[in-house]
């Protein structure tokens, strides 16, 4: 016990100081999620826009599969991008492998599911009179799809927050294509399993302490959005 509470004070110390290898992994960590979420949800918002609002054989199972993979093993991505950018793999000759941009891929192939479900249900949350007023009145389709994208725009919001809470918190992709290396990948999650194996809790602690912090920011922002 006299451990855990010397790491938490020393946690804190870390965190008061701004120390530099904290304030580091820390910013790279908000970097790489906040570009793979930026990047996935650029993609599936217009993407759920267009499944949600198109009626087309096989749509039901489409959005079943979609739903199934909210909670696909990020290891299991990590496989994938690892086997797809290896040397001897397809996309080997583009190098990406142990960068950031392998790692970004790899959050963005992980919360593409979430955000693609998330974005359906949020437009079948509209009233379907919504969009068939506004085209009564003579409004294109591009348009009636703006009008309901702008009446569920908290709940798409909330599905992007949860997308960049899912992306920041994984770790199990993020060491096998980033490969935990020092000034370059590693990131919260990857440094944080790292440092409690060996046996260097105060870091640990604080870069878990910064992950809880997001956390509650995240959760403080999508209570706010449900009130709306």
């Amino acid at each position: 016990m006299t451990e855990i509470w010397d790491g938490l004070t020393k946690a804190v110390q870390l965190l008061i100081s701004l120390d530099p290898a904290v304030m580091e992994v820390a910013g790279r960590s908000l970097t790489i999620s906040a570009t793979a979420c930026l990047l996935a949800s650029l993609i599936c918002i217009p993407l759920g826009s267009l499944i949600h609002f198109h009626h087309f054989r096989g749509k039901r199972v489409l959005i079943n599969i979609i739903q199934t993979l909210f909670s696909v093993p990020t290891v299991l991505v990590g496989l994938f991008l690892l086997v797809l950018l290896s040397r001897s793999g397809p996309l080997g000759e583009l190098r990406l492998l142990f960068t950031p941009t392998a790692m970004v891929i790899g959050q963005m192939i992980l919360i593409t599911p979430l955000l693609l479900g998330l974005t359906i249900s949020a437009l079948s949350g509209v009233s379907k009179e919504i969009a068939d007023t506004a085209t009564s009145l003579g409004a294109s389709g591009s348009q009636a799809i703006r009008l309901v994208l702008k009446e569920a725009r908290y709940a798409v919001l909330a599905a992007v927050m949860l997308g960049f809470a899912r992306a920041i918190s994984e770790v199990g992709c993020a060491l096998m294509v980033g490969g935990n290396i020092r000034g370059a990948t590693r990131v919260i999650t990857t440094v944080i399993s790292l440092e409690a194996g060996k046996g260097n809790l105060e870091l640990a602690i604080a870069l878990g302490m910064i992950l809880l912090l997001l956390a509650l920011i995240i959760n403080i922002v999508l209570n706010r959005l449900q009130q709306r």
